[in-house]
């Protein structure tokens, strides 16, 4: 039996589907439906995320919720992670997972009880920052939020010269490495010890959710280890918000935990967006607060934002 870090909501369906991306690589997911729709089509939402997550956690969790507030809503596993297809494991490319959200868009957009004319991106964590990437190409997206967002290109090719070419020089070698091994070595997990003592509240917080029974699933990178160690190289080449301007005259809506780390991303995405938009931040709220803490997620502006604009 599937193991999931939430319970199923009493007035919600869900059913495990399979779907393939543009690059042929067949992606796991899980349509929730609220058991009272009528005949009418639905609106419907394709959720990712949190990065280094899978699909019963909390993309699932929101996909779970925002059903039984009337919508379809799909959670999926990206490619190369979780139950979806794609070799090496543990790896991610901003190009690819991209797609993903776009590959989502297509499999729910082409069921006969959704409307897709009003389809809808929820990105979380890292998967905000493809979200808001797939979303400035795909007009099939009509409005899009992200949640704790973190855009891995910006962090990874904004970096200092001298750090820059550091980390360079390492998956230079790296890659000599693999090529010799035929492997794909995993990087370092972030938590080799155990419960970080001496990190930050922040990376406490991580840790909770990703390794204790808050939040652990077997099949996330990030409970059980690693990313592919040469993973960051195509996101130090690769500025993903450069076209965030063209989601406009499309909807964004973007939240944030006022004591998350990640808040200035989310603040730089805002500024860079177009109206219309919107940034809400949730008080006494961290990064990982808004994965799973239900009294926390702001639920009620999320449906009232997808019910205004879809």
């Amino acid at each position: 039996m599937r193991k999931f870090t939430f319970g199923l909501h009493e007035k919600v369906t869900r059913t495990e589907i399979r779907f393939m991306n543009r690059f042929g690589i067949q992606l796991a997911g899980d349509l929730y439906l609220p058991k009272d729709a009528d005949n009418s089509a639905l609106p419907g939402l394709v959720i990712g995320g949190p990065f280094g997550a899978v699909k019963e956690q909390a993309s699932g969790r929101y996909a779970n919720e925002m059903a039984s507030l009337g919508f379809a809503a799909l959670a999926f596993d990206g490619s190369y992670t979780g139950e979806s297809g794609g070799t090496p494991r543990n790896t991610a490319a901003p190009d690819i997972n991209t797609e993903d959200f776009m590959a989502a868009v297509d499999a729910i957009g082409i069921r006969p009880n959704i409307d897709r004319e009003r389809i809808g991106m929820i990105g979380i964590c890292g998967w905000g920052g493809f979200a808001l990437n797939a979303a400035s190409v795909d007009k099939r997206v009509k409005a899009v939020a992200t949640v704790s967002m973190y855009e891995l290109s910006s962090g990874m090719a904004e970096l200092p010269t001298d750090q820059r070419t550091a980390i360079l020089n390492f998956q230079a070698q790296q890659r000599w490495i693999d090529a010799e091994t035929q492997t794909n070595a995993l990087g370092p997990d972030r938590f080799p010890d155990g419960y970080p003592e001496n990190e930050s509240d922040e990376a406490k917080d991580v840790y909770n959710f990703y390794r204790t029974e808050r939040g652990f699933h077997e099949n996330s990178i990030l409970s059980n280890g690693a990313w592919n160690a040469t993973m960051p190289l195509s996101f130090m080449t690769t500025k993903m918000l450069q076209y965030i301007d063209e989601i406009s005259p499309r909807p964004l809506l973007i939240i944030a935990g006022d004591k998350a780390e990640t808040k200035p991303e989310s603040v730089r995405a805002y500024e860079q967006a177009k109206e219309p938009k919107e940034l809400y931040i949730v008080k006494e709220a961290g990064h990982c607060t808004l994965y799973d803490q239900m009294e926390k997620i702001p639920f009620s502006k999320l449906r009232k934002f997808f019910v205004e604009n879809l």
